[in-house]
Parts: C-alpha cells; sequence; structure tokens
C-alpha cells in the first residue's frame, strides 16, 4: 500500500501526515507514506487544495485534515 501526502509542508500537512501514521500504525498495516510537495505533481492527482491524501494512486480527500479514525476507515475500505 502507498500513501501519499500532498502539500507544502504547511502545520495542516504536517498534521495530516502524523495522522495517517498513527493510523497505519494502530491499523498494524505494511505501508509507505511519502509526501510530495511538487505542486505539478499535486495538481496532476487533481488536488487543488491542499492537504490532500492519495491512497494507491487515486486521489481520497483534500483541502482538510482527517482525523485518525476518518483514515482508519478510509484505509479499512
Amino acid at each position: 500500500m502507498t500513501i501519499k501526502i500532498l502539500g507544502s509542508g504547511c502545520k495542516n500537512c504536517i498534521k495530516l501526515e502524523e495522522n495517517v501514521k498513527a493510523a497505519v500504525k494502530e491499523l498494524g498495516l505494511q505501508a509507505s507514506v511519502e509526501k510530495v510537495t511538487d505542486m505539478e505533481l499535486i495538481l496532476g492527482y487533481g488536488v487543488m487544495r491542499t492537504p490532500g491524501l492519495v491512497l494507491n494512486e487515486k486521489a481520497v480527500s483534500a483541502g482538510k485534515v482527517l482525523s485518525v479514525e476518518d483514515i482508519k476507515k478510509i484505509l479499512s475500505n
């Protein structure tokens, strides 16, 4: 499983990354978590507002900081 955090490195992007890592750990998943800061790549996912969350190359969230519980629901589906 590949998870990407899209954003410039703002506090919301950092918080989303922390929440993603916590959700992955709580679920006991094997996943690589990557940060993407290149705006052209971010736009390539169709994300216009950051932070964005990409799961296996599909954008699943944009413009909000998901909670650990919300991320766990997404990862479990």
